[in-house]
């Protein structure tokens, strides 16, 4: 453009012609954004549905959308496997007679030992670091006994007096514990959705626990103790570690924390003393606890938060208790009661609205 043509233009054909560069850029910044409608001005509709579909092929080969996928994926099938454990360890309790804190010994140690592996492969360096802070150690050791061996043992043991399903689904009780910690360090009150999950919460633990009459108990009492001490244990799983997760990564934490845990259990109960008479049903069903519900699960959770956040995440992990309560049916042959499904539900919408 000539500055004759410039000077010859008014203040209106400027204005215009900046608004039309205006538009024109933000289109395209919107559609390299994937957030375009692509729809651009004075197109026909065929144009514009053709654009349109355009950019939708381009977002889902987007890199941004594989990792979504990956993410989701990983997310689920983790929940799913997290599930397997219960079911896995209801089996072993119901056809052979193995001791809890044998099993709990074997899973640390075992599932432990494939974490250390993969950490002193790819992460020896912060490690070591976290070996070398005494402070970080102390969070660790605090973390290891209230956390890790809390969590796992309550869990096993309510496993073990009502079902995977519903040891499950007691363990998701741990988001009121936390939204209920966060409120009082963040100093605020509930929300109306976190009012409502906890009502939820508590409506659904009754329900599990007495089919809706308030003068029985349908699960043995120590079963209802163990099923809240091991939610205790998955919020402590989530709130003692979280000022050294940012430093060393969750793998070395949660891993460093359960083989710790798995040796000093050893130490005691010298699990390769009193192997059961397993035949190969019940080698596989330990191989799947150890393997696919406590190692691989961890992995593929972990990935998914990494992918697609902790809230998604969450949301999606609600699977877990769901695939404990499929896999207890099908494989144990547990019957559920209408309340108790009803109770589920409460709980699995309680994650819903406290995440």
């Amino acid at each position: 453009m000539t500055n004759g043509k410039m000077e010859s233009r008014g203040c209106g054909d400027d204005i215009e012609d900046a608004g039309k560069a205006a538009e024109v850029a933000a289109f395209e910044k919107r559609e390299r954004m994937g957030l375009a409608s692509s729809i651009k001005p004075g197109t026909d509709a065929d144009a514009a549905s053709r654009a349109a579909r355009r950019s939708m092929r381009e977002r889902l080969n987007d890199r941004d959308s594989r990792r979504l996928l990956v993410g989701v994926l990983a997310t689920l099938i983790g929940g799913i496997f997290w599930g397997f454990s219960g079911t896995s360890a209801s089996y072993l309790f119901a056809h052979y007679q193995i001791d809890t804190i044998w099993l709990l010994s074997m899973r640390q140690l075992l599932a432990g030992a494939m974490f250390m592996v993969v950490i002193l492969l790819f992460d020896r360096v912060r490690f070591v670091q976290l070996l070398k802070n005494p402070r970080h150690l102390a969070v660790m050791a605090v973390f290891t006994l209230f956390g890790v061996f809390g969590n796992s043992f309550s869990y096993l043991l309510a496993v073990r007096l009502t079902n995977a399903g519903t040891a499950t689904v007691m363990q998701c009780l741990q988001l009121v514990l936390i939204m209920v910690y966060t409120c009082i360090v963040t100093r605020r009150l509930p929300r109306r959705r976190e009012l409502a999950g906890v009502v939820l919460a508590f409506a659904g633990a009754f329900l599990i626990a007495t089919g809706g009459d308030p003068s029985t108990l349908v699960i043995p009492p120590e079963g209802l103790a163990v099923g809240l001490i091991s939610a205790v244990g998955a919020a402590c799983m989530s709130i003692v570690p979280a000022k050294i997760l940012p430093v060393y990564g969750s793998s070395i934490v949660t891993g460093t924390a359960m083989f710790a845990s798995g040796i000093v259990l050893s130490a005691f109960v010298q699990p390769w003393q009193s192997i059961p008479a397993f035949d190969p049903e019940g080698w596989l069903a330990l191989a799947v606890l150890i393997v696919v519900g406590s190692f691989l699960a961890y992995n593929l959770y972990m990935q998914g938060v990494k992918d697609i956040g902790s809230v998604r995440a969450s949301l999606i992990g609600t699977i877990e208790p769901v695939s404990a309560t499929v896999t207890s049916a099908l494989v144990l042959g547990t019957v559920f009661a209408p309340t108790d499904l009803v109770g589920f539900a409460f709980i699995i919408v309680m994650v819903f609205l406290t995440v």
